[in-house]
């Protein structure tokens, strides 16, 4: 090939790759310009997209809802029976027909055989309440106690007390303490020696049970006492650690008279007296002091106890802490003690830990 012929080649060779070159640059500029025409395109039809979106998931929630409210019904409404008095399992089996669900409350009752039984409920029996609610129901867990204990051993004040307490709220408790019997005994007093009926009786309706009950060894005497003379703090000491009952009485101090004192006592012929015998004793007190201090004599008619239980005065000054005046045993029936505490001082009477009397002393 010659010389000519060969730079004909090459230069028809460079055409071709010059004109190729503008082709695909063409190409290039037609696809880009397609691209941006599409963007523009997307973007003008966006809103319109998305309202589409929201308006068919309306039309799609609104026609669910409306099938779901079609076929979907309520619990319907059912009449509540009267289980009141009837048995637990019972009234369960007619509650579950009625597709009614319990709620159970358990409580003692007053009447002997009816545990397992309805006592209440709530709503009332013909109310109308929707099916698959609940009903209260308070079942009967029996008697607090269905037989006699045993109390023999026992001191009479503690069974009372604990009685109440086990039958707190009921009208009609299940045991109750008929008249109680004391005799002479060398228990303590107030220990009970017999019960009737005995223990492990059945209780089928409120019983009355007898109790025979301690006074103590009523043999015991005590030396008949002199008082003659003591001071209001003496004679307290000597009514808190002997057996004699004294009956105060006062008068003012007479020119000779030591005020605060014992002046007179009973006369007692026999050396030894029955225990808690009473003996009259007279004192002489002070006329109205100018030391702010009350002289008297506290009284209070009590009841008469079967045997001597335990008592205390309490003095409640104006100002200063309370204290103890007398810690005593004492029968009832009329009651004195004498004082000497500051002015307008409460004094207050316990008989067994209860507050019986109070007064203030002037």
């Amino acid at each position: 090939m010659s010389k000519k012929e060969i730079e004909n080649s090459e230069n028809k060779e460079k055409s071709e790759k010059k004109e190729k070159k503008s082709f695909d640059l063409k190409k290039i500029k037609d696809f880009g310009l397609n691209i941006g025409k599409s963007y523009e395109s997307l973007q003008s039809s966006i809103p319109a997209l998305v309202f589409t979106c929201i308006a068919t998931f309306l039309i799609m929630l609104l026609f669910g809802l409306t099938i779901f409210l079609v076929n979907v019904k309520g619990p319907e409404q059912v009449l509540v029976p009267n289980v009141v008095g009837k048995n637990l399992e019972d009234a369960l089996i007619e509650m579950q027909v009625k597709e009614l669900y319990p709620k159970i409350n358990l409580r003692y009752s007053e009447i002997p055989g009816d545990k397992g039984q309805i006592l209440e409920q709530s709503p009332e029996a013909g109310a109308i309440v929707k099916g698959y609610s609940r009903v209260s129901l308070v079942v009967s867990r029996g008697v607090v106690v269905d037989t006699v204990g045993n109390y023999v051993g026992m001191n009479i004040d503690d069974l009372q007390i604990k009685l109440q307490t086990l039958f707190a709220g009921q009208t009609r408790p299940l045991i109750v303490l008929s008249d109680l019997e004391y005799k002479p005994d060398m228990s303590d007093a107030g220990t009970i020696l017999e019960q009737d009926p005995p223990e492990g009786t059945s209780i089928t309706e409120p019983v009355a049970v007898k109790l025979i009950v301690s006074r103590g060894p009523n043999y015991e005497n005590t030396r008949r006492p002199y008082v003659i003379g003591q001071s209001i703090n003496d004679l307290l000491q000597t009514i808190a650690r002997s057996k004699i009952v004294f009956d105060i009485t006062s008068h003012d101090a007479l020119e000779g008279e030591i005020p605060g004192t014992v002046v007179s006592q009973q006369q007692i012929e026999d050396e030894y007296i029955p225990n808690y015998s009473r003996v009259t004793v007279e004192m002489a007190m002070p006329k109205k002091s100018k030391d702010d201090i009350a002289y008297g004599i506290f009284q209070q008619k009590l009841a008469e106890y079967p045997y001597p239980v335990p008592m205390r005065l309490e003095a409640i000054p104006e100002e200063g802490d309370p204290f103890t005046i007398l810690n005593f045993v004492h029968p009832g029936g009329n009651l004195t003690i004498p004082y000497s505490v500051p002015q307008n001082t409460t004094l207050v009477l316990y008989v067994v830990d209860k507050m019986t009397a109070k007064k203030v002393a002037y």
